[in-house]
């Protein structure tokens, strides 16, 4: 370090301190390989001629989440406002007006999923690729457009083109956003930001239910059905906000022109410190994406969020109808799903906070599931109205939190900017593909009571139980070994001569290791 300056001395010392400082973990790889091994061991201080003593960390903090989640949340409470709107306009007489039966409805509900989650994982590479400013914006105006348009459909066929590329053009928002958020945060704030987000979800059921009631009074207007008008109204609203993101949202952090040099910066060397060594900009390498690909937490992570994305569309599509068939009208049933979303909404956010603030997202799923669990049993065995109206609440406040509370578990494991995004991509999308399933779960003939949906939707619960816990007990499993030197690789120069370690590698130095393995690197701990 000799030649640098002494705030850049200082400021060295304060970043190798909190790395050294920040897990147990990374500490005692450092000690293994020797603290006097050399400077090339760690990632070079990002930035190291900028004077950060100026900027203040919790205003730079309040300055992200200001610019970032608020415009972000309310673009998802579009998206998700736009893919089950289509629940609302049934009770407006859509099946009737255009001439299909249950069957055909339950079909164009199922489509969107299939493209939903065909192009989740291509969009991510795109964004990371391209500017998300201009990426993200492209996908909602495009979708709004797609919104707009299937208010005009007049027959089955249209609704299911419709259908079809209303969920091509969404595919790219929810697990986009997800994994911008996480180039943003460290591991332990990421959750309660991934929660407001998805909270947008949650308002989006209830404010969907005063729309679409809202928006039935324009019945006739310009010889437009209630439930076209529900379509045209909120696509248009979708294709403006699409035009304004291209200006509202940013980019990442080593580009962001909201942010000043040093609070860039100061960004930058947070997430480094943080086990995110690709934070200042990596180069997209077949490496990486095989790396996701073959990662056994991909899959199980897979089946996990499987668990609760399922469910997640059964209740988000049929909760007005549900409600309806315990003896409600449709402007009735879409205002009675409302304090169920806003309830979900305030413990969505809670258990984000909780999960930031205490750690274990582990427990706190498979808390999140169970409570699901008991709202569905009630469910299959009740035949009372009031009683199953009070299990819906239970059902929401155990799919909605968990949602958020997954992605920010698996984020937490997968270090390496484009394995994470391709990671969270196909968690997202095989969790998606699922709703396929779920949407078809809810016959007209099992009203009132859908036995056999509750059912399917109780068996997808189970499944996400078992899979959360398998996920903590390996993911236990590996920090262990790690702590007991097991994954240690060989770095040239410091411990060349323990070649029973050449299993998990040979690098010129720690940095190297870093780049190269991600969330393999034996001083890198999973969050449990």
């Amino acid at each position: 370090m000799s030649g640098t300056s002494d705030p850049e001395k200082q400021a060295v010392k304060t970043s190798a301190a909190s790395t050294y400082s920040d897990e147990k973990g990374r500490v005692s790889q450092v000690e293994r390989v020797s603290p006097d091994a050399g400077a090339n061991l760690e990632h070079p201080l990002y930035n190291a001629h900028v004077d950060v003593s100026g900027v203040d960390e919790r205003k730079l903090m309040r300055k992200l989440d200001l610019y970032l989640v608020p415009w972000l949340s309310f673009l998802y409470l579009l998206s998700f406002l736009d893919r089950t709107s289509i629940g609302n306009a049934k009770l407006y007489n859509l099946e009737q007006d255009l001439h299909i039966t249950d069957q055909q409805y339950l079909i164009a509900l199922t489509i969107f999923f299939f493209s939903y989650a065909i192009f989740e994982v291509p969009s991510n590479v795109f964004l990371k690729r391209l500017r998300p400013s201009v990426w993200l914006s492209l996908l909602m105006f495009c979708w709004g457009i797609m919104m707009t348009v299937q208010g005009l459909v007049h027959n089955y066929g249209g609704l299911l083109g419709m259908r079809w590329l209303l969920g091509m053009f969404e595919a790219g928002l929810f697990p986009g956003v997800n994994y911008y958020l996480s180039c943003w945060y460290k591991r332990s704030e990421f959750g309660i930001r991934a929660a407001v987000f998805f909270s947008a979800a949650t308002v989006s059921g209830a404010f969907g239910g005063l729309l679409a009631a809202a928006i039935s009074n324009m019945d006739g207007v310009a010889g437009k059905p209630a439930w076209a008008w529900i379509f045209i109204i909120e696509g248009l609203i979708t294709v403006v906000a699409g035009f304004l993101s291209f200006w509202i949202i940013q980019d990442f952090p080593d580009t962001a022109k909201f942010l000043t040099e040093a609070e860039r910066t100061v960004v930058v060397r947070r997430l480094q410190s943080d086990d995110q060594f690709s934070a200042a900009g990596e180069n997209l390498r077949w490496h990486y994406i095989w790396q996701s690909l073959l990662d056994w937490k991909t899959w199980v992570g897979m089946f996990l969020y499987m668990g609760a994305d399922g469910p997640l569309y059964a209740f988000s599509l049929f909760l007005p109808s549900i409600i309806k068939a315990l003896g409600y009208t449709a402007t009735p049933a879409n205002l009675l799903s409302v304090p169920v979303y806003v309830v979900a909404c305030i413990v969505t956010c809670v258990v984000g906070w909780a999960a930031d603030r205490y750690g274990n997202r582990g427990y706190l799923t498979m808390a999140s599931l169970s409570v699901g669990l008991v709202g569905y049993i009630i469910l299959i065995a009740s035949r009372n109205a009031a009683l199953s109206y009070v299990a819906v609440y239970l059902a929401a406040c155990g799919i909605y939190p968990t949602i958020p509370n997954i992605i920010a578990w698996v984020s937490n494991n997968v270090e390496g900017s484009y394995k994470r995004s391709v990671s969270i991509a196909m968690v997202i999308s095989f969790g998606n593909i699922n709703g396929a399933v779920s949407s078809n779960v809810y016959r007209a003939r099992d009203a009132p009571w859908y036995t056999l949906g509750h059912g399917i939707v109780l068996m997808y619960i189970g499944i996400g139980l078992v899979m959360a816990i398998i996920y903590h007990i390996f993911l236990r499993r590996e920090n262990a070994k790690r702590e007991r030197g097991e994954r240690d690789e060989i770095i040239k120069g410091v411990n060349d001569g323990r070649t029973e370690l050449a299993k998990n590698g040979t690098y010129a130095s720690v940095a190297e290791a870093k780049q190269d393995k991600g969330d393999e690197w034996s001083g890198y701990r999973y969050t449990l």
